[in-house]
């Protein structure tokens, strides 16, 4: 919660009197990722009179502010920044409504704007409400960010989360993961709304009027603003102290105490989306057990063709009303008016064979989680007692932590992911597909595809002398499903083969190829699953 809008609009009143009589007098960078700024009142020959240090670190990985007592510039390998706006009178200090952001304002309508979206921290300088500079300037869109539109009102009245289902998530999205976990822990899913309501209150009350917290999150140092987690050191009552203690401790991770964590954290993400789709299949089993089978609608309707009334040109109704003997009610029944009662009979007892093969698939799928999960859980029970780092990384090797994640390499031509150790690729478009498929792909290598429809060529790398598990080409099969227009089926058949049996005769359209061999799977069609934090989390 360093980062977070609570403890910011807490910070920003703390640091204020620290600037106030001071001018922004110098800012250097000596690491791609990590920016000083020094605030004084004058500017000796030497030195800064009374000077107060920042010093932002904004890494796609962990961003954050420290304020030390003091800082030394190397002589070397150090870059002076934004010294048109040096010697300007520090005005005020501001946080923004519900948004990861801390402003210092300068004389002559400058604002210095540390950024703290997700994995996209920056420093902004704006003059007024546009941005003139930046400090990480491959983030491009925040180039188009206006200082006036980075408050962001939220209706967080009892009748808007009404409207929401009782969801406070989409109320409140600048709680974040820590205060989320607070509140699940407190036992909000289980409460009536009016007592979530009064939970989600006194939780607010206590972010506005915060003690902090030095605990630990996720296997990792982190600053609470709640009494939250395992704790290293409670009750700081200074924002400042606060997140200097907090910075140490981050910084001071051992290398061991970070790549353990870092394993058990993988493990336990992974773990709960296992768990999560074997919650969804098994509501899915549930579903179609309770549903009316169509096997037992296509009895029906052979038992009363006599009584379905047709349309001239021997058409069906469009919705017929019959007696269901299998429970002694009458059931409505749907038809194609483009067909005969006995043809939209067969249509049923074809859909009941799909519905067997589903049925079967999603049980064989709940089955293979259910492994994973044991495997999961007695890799994260081998991973807690190892102290040694050397232990740990014999232990990683032999057993490779087995999570999907973003791939280096190719990763800008084209989706890629990580399941399993083994690369899966995925086109974007017709022209990627090819350039996937034509280029980047060995005659050893799996492609797949939605069956029968437009989507993008699927590939997972070859692994020398290894097999592709099951569950790999289902987990592929299930991306090359998501990626096509087969996308809202319940049920999609993906073809897949290894890549020397794909082929691209003269004279094709981009993205089409030719298959002289294949063998098919169904799967429920299921994306990449990992969500983007929005900017206010």
């Amino acid at each position: 919660m360093h980062t977070n809008y609570y403890f910011l609009r807490q910070l920003a009143p703390a640091l204020q009197p620290h600037l106030n009589g001071l001018k922004f007098m110098e800012c250097f960078s000596q690491d791609r990722d990590e920016l000083v700024l020094v605030f004084a009142q004058a500017r000796g020959k030497l030195n800064f009179y009374r000077p107060f240090f920042i010093k932002a670190t904004l890494r796609p990985d962990f961003s954050g502010l420290l304020f030390p007592e003091t800082i030394q510039r190397a002589r070397f390998n150090s870059v002076d920044l934004f010294e048109e706006w040096y010697d300007r009178d520090v005005l005020a200090v501001r946080s923004f409504l519900n948004e990861r952001c801390l402003g210092i304002t300068l004389e002559g309508g400058i604002t210095l704007l540390f950024k703290f979206f997700g994995n996209r921290p920056n420093l902004l300088i704006f003059s007024d409400d546009t941005v003139i500079d930046l400090f990480n300037n491959k983030l491009v869109a925040d180039s188009q960010l206006l200082l006036s539109g980075l408050d962001r009102p939220l209706d967080q009245s009892w009748d808007a989360y009404t409207r929401n289902d009782f969801d406070h998530r989409k109320l409140f999205p600048t709680f974040g993961k820590l205060v989320n976990a607070y509140l699940e822990e407190n036992g909000i899913q289980q409460k009536e709304p009016p007592e979530k309501w009064q939970l989600i209150g006194g939780t607010v009350r206590q972010l506005e009027h915060p003690q902090y917290y030095l605990t630990t999150f996720q296997h990792k140092p982190a600053l609470a603003l709640l009494p939250y987690g395992e704790p290293i050191r409670q009750e700081f009552t200074d924002p400042l102290a606060a997140s200097n203690r907090f910075y140490s401790a981050i910084m001071g991770q051992n290398t061991m105490d970070r790549e353990k964590g870092d394993a058990l954290r993988l493990l336990e993400k992974r773990l709960k989306r296992t768990q999560a789709y074997i919650d969804t299949n098994l509501q899915r089993l549930i579903d179609l057990e309770d549903a009316v089978k169509n096997e037992e609608i296509a009895n029906i309707l052979m038992a009363n063709l006599h009584q379905i009334p047709e349309k001239p040109g021997s058409r069906s109704p469009d919705v017929v009303e019959l007696d269901d003997f299998y429970r002694n009610t009458p059931i409505k029944i749907k038809l194609k008016t483009d067909l005969s009662p006995q043809k939209n009979a067969e249509n049923y007892y074809r859909k009941a064979k799909n519905e067997k093969i589903e049925r079967d698939l999603l049980q064989q799928q709940i089955d293979n989680r259910e492994q994973e999960v044991g495997q999961i859980q007695q890799q994260i029970e081998a991973i807690r007692p190892i102290e040694s780092l050397r232990e740990l990384r014999k232990y990683l090797k032999a057993h490779p932590i087995l999570d999907e994640k973003a791939a280096d390499g190719t990763a800008p031509l084209f989706k890629q992911l990580v399941h399993e150790g083994f690369v899966i690729l995925i086109g974007r478009n017709a022209k990627n597909n090819d350039l996937l498929t034509q280029q980047y792909a060995y005659k050893d290598d799996l492609w797949l595809h939605a069956r029968d429809v437009s989507g993008s060529h699927v590939i997972v790398k070859y692994k020398a002398g290894k097999p592709f598990p099951k569950t790999v080409i289902e987990r592929a099969a299930e991306l090359a499903a998501w990626y096509s227009k087969r996308r809202t089926d319940s049920l999609c058949p993906v073809i897949y083969t290894p890549k020397k049996f794909v082929r691209k005769p003269k004279g094709l359209a981009a993205g089409q190829v030719k298959v002289d061999k294949e063998e098919v799977v169904l799967v429920v069609p299921r994306g990449e699953e990992e969500k983007k934090p929005s900017a206010g989390q």
